[in-house]
Formats: structure tokens, sequence, C-alpha cells
């Protein structure tokens, strides 16, 4: 029998959030060892839940939710999304904009399948949610990673973006706040971008899943809010804000400079029809979601348990020695580094396996987010503050133990 192999489309394509680490942890599990995973932002196993109104929101509907949808979603939850557009100050954004998704992942997916031609080139921030990376590969473009300056509190390098620019390049990526390292970018930063994606006709994408997930009273500002003259598409969803991620309701705004884009949103459009439609019960919690009382704010708010948990993570791992971090403004993660000189990493995935074997966490090396060094992992801060407490003082004397193998 001939071997059945995986398309050559997969080449360069990883996902090691849910990679080598998850599947050694998962035989570990069922070798009866008790593993705190500390790699995926899912809010649920950590009781963190979905607000009851959008879960009875649902129930009440599920008799009206076994047919079809709109391609685009349902007419009461586009127009809650429109409203949030114009709370957002996103100009003249109309029904027809919006598309609603299996979650914000599948959007991604879809939009870089409508624009890409092979050899075309998309700028991505480095970190980044590698969702991104594997879908302008997967689409047949090239992704182009702009550097986001760890000194500068991780906001993307300007100078960076200009200068990988080329006469192949059709859009740029941004992810506000970000994930991994919970940077949010200032509105600034965020019209400078829009400049340059204005000099060279580019379309700003802006994964936004995070935007209520804000500390320190911090506000968040969406890009596509600064101007209507370069074409921009929106992402965001009920997974983080709303702690509904396994409800799979995400949508994709289309804003900005819209006239030159029908061609594109036509591609859209026909990918939409496509996969038919969204999941039906979760679009009827969306209207309930972004209308009703934002609870989210609780749980971001001094003393309140992200909060704590964030402020808690963040200390322990910068008591460590050789350890720093960017306190995050904004999401779920912290992106710690470790000084080269006291760990001398050569395989950033064979650490991460390492500190699996020996204290049974379960983190993500800086690698599997398309940062180009092996000195930075992330860690998910939703874990109770005991368990927290637990996980990273065990990646503490992981480290300790390391620092004294390699004679540091």
């Amino acid at each position: 029998m001939q071997p059945v192999l995986k398309s050559s489309k997969l080449a360069n394509v990883c996902y090691d959030i849910r990679g080598p680490g998850m599947v050694r942890a998962r035989q570990m599990e069922e070798d009866g060892h008790r593993i705190i995973k500390l790699n995926i932002g899912n809010p649920a196993p950590f009781g963190f839940e979905a607000p009851e109104e959008i879960l009875q929101d649902v129930i009440h509907n599920l008799p009206n939710a076994s047919g079809y949808s709109d391609s685009k979603g349902l007419f009461a939850a586009r127009k809650a999304i429109m409203h949030y557009t114009q709370e957002k100050k996103i100009r003249d954004v109309q029904m027809e904009d919006i598309y609603i998704g299996n979650g914000v992942s599948e959007l991604i997916v879809m939009a870089m399948q409508a624009l890409l031609n092979t050899e075309d080139e998309v700028l991505l921030p480095t970190p980044d949610y590698p969702l991104w990376t594997a879908a302008v590969t997967l689409a047949g473009g090239v992704p182009r990673h702009y550097i986001c300056d760890e000194q500068a509190g991780w906001l993307p390098d300007l100078d960076d973006i200009r200068g990988k620019i080329g006469p192949n390049t059709r859009a740029i990526v941004l992810i506000n706040p970000n994930n991994p390292t919970g940077a949010l970018y200032p509105v600034e930063l965020l019209q400078e971008i829009v400049e340059i994606a204005r000099q060279h006709q580019l379309i700003i994408y802006s994964d936004e899943i995070y935007d209520k997930v804000l500390y320190d009273g911090a506000t968040h500002t969406s890009i596509a809010s600064l101007a209507d003259d370069v074409l921009f598409i929106t992402f965001n969803g009920l997974s983080k804000n709303y702690r509904a991620a396994g409800y799979r309701a995400g949508w994709l705004i289309v804003s900005g400079e819209k006239r030159h884009a029908q061609d594109y949103v036509e591609g859209l459009t026909m990918l939409a029809s496509m996969r038919l439609c969204s999941n039906v019960p979760a679009q009827y919690g969306i209207q309930t979601a972004l209308g009703g009382y934002q609870s989210i704010n609780d749980l971001v708010a001094p003393g309140g348990r992200l909060a704590k948990q964030r402020d808690l993570a963040w200390q322990m791992l910068t008591d460590i020695p050789g350890v720093s971090c960017v306190k995050p403004q904004g999401a779920m993660y912290l992106f710690p580094r470790l000084d080269p000189k006291m760990y001398p990493i050569a395989d950033d995935q064979e650490f991460i396996l390492e500190l699996l074997l020996e204290e049974k966490v379960l983190l993500v090396q800086g690698s599997g987010f398309n940062w180009p060094n092996t000195d930075h992992f992330r860690v998910v801060f939703l874990p109770n503050v005991d368990d927290l407490t637990e996980a990273i003082g065990r990646i503490a004397r992981f480290l300790d133990h390391y620092r004294k193998r390699h004679g540091s």
C-alpha cells in the first residue's frame, strides 16, 4: 500500500498551542498524572462560565434553530453587531457588511482565502497568534513578520513594517489587544499604521477578540474608527469577552474604503455561502451578550478575579531569577523572557517538553507564536489563585534546576 500523505500545503503550517506538548500531556493524563495546563486560553475549564442570560437565550431559541440561517447570519444578531460598531465609532457599517462565523478562526481563514493569490504577502506581527500565519500560508500567500518590540512594551516597530512592504504586500494584520503579549495599542500608533496602509493601499485586518479584557482602566480603540479611506476588516466574537469559546460565535466587519473592494466582498460572500451558515443556536446569544450586563468588567477591575490572577502570575514570574516580563494591559496571557545567559536554550519546544515531564505543567514555547528566538514562552493566567501559585512554583523549581544544570 502506498502511504497516504498530507497535502504539501501543510508543509509550513503549525499550531503548537495544540501541538506535540498537548499530545504528550494527554498521554501522561492517561497514565494517571495530573497536568496543570497553561497552554490554551479556554475560560470554561477554569470556572469562567458564559453569563446565564446568554445561556438562557440560546436554550429559549433552540426550537427556532433547527434550520440554516442566512449565510451571513441572523438578522437580530447582525443588527446587534452593527450597533456595537457604532459604540466603537466605526462609521457607515451596514447589515450587509457583517458576516457571522463559527468563531473568529473560521472567518480569518475565509478572509485570507478570499484575498490571496500565490506569492501575495501579508504583514503579520511576531509574536503572533499562529492561526494567522497558518491561514496566510494555506491560502497560498507568504507571511512576512514584523517585529513587536519588547523594549517598547511589545508595540509594533513601525520602521520594520515600512521596511517589509514590497510590491506583493496586500495587507497588515494587527492583534489588539495582543495574543500572546497582552499589549494594547495606543491611538497614536494606530494612526501611524493607518497612514502606512493609506500610502501603500494596504488592507488592515484587526483581530479585536479581547477588546473588553482590559486592565488598570485601559480603553481600547478600534483602528477602523480612525479613517474611512482605508479598507478595514475587523474581527470579534463571544469566545473571550463572554467566556463562550465553545459556542463558536464570531463576526467579521467590513468598513472604510468599501467601494473598490466589491470583488473581494463577493469572494467573502461566496465562501460564507459555501459553508452554508454558522452555528445557529449560538447566534441567538449574540444580541443578549452585546446588549446585556457586561460582567467581564467585574472580572478585570481591580480586585476582580482576572486582574488578581494577572497580578499574581506577573509578580511570581518576575521574581524568578533571569525572568522578565512586560505586564499585560489586556487579554489572558503573559509572554515572559528568559535571560539567555542564564537559560541557554537550543530548542524551546524540547525545553517545554522537559518542563512538562519534570513538573507536570504545560506551556507553549515562544517559537509556537512565530517568535524568532528561543527565549520566551506563553503563560495562560486563567487558573484560580491556588492552582496558579502551584503551577508557577513548579516552573520556578524547574528553572532553578535548569540554571544549576547549565552552570548559572
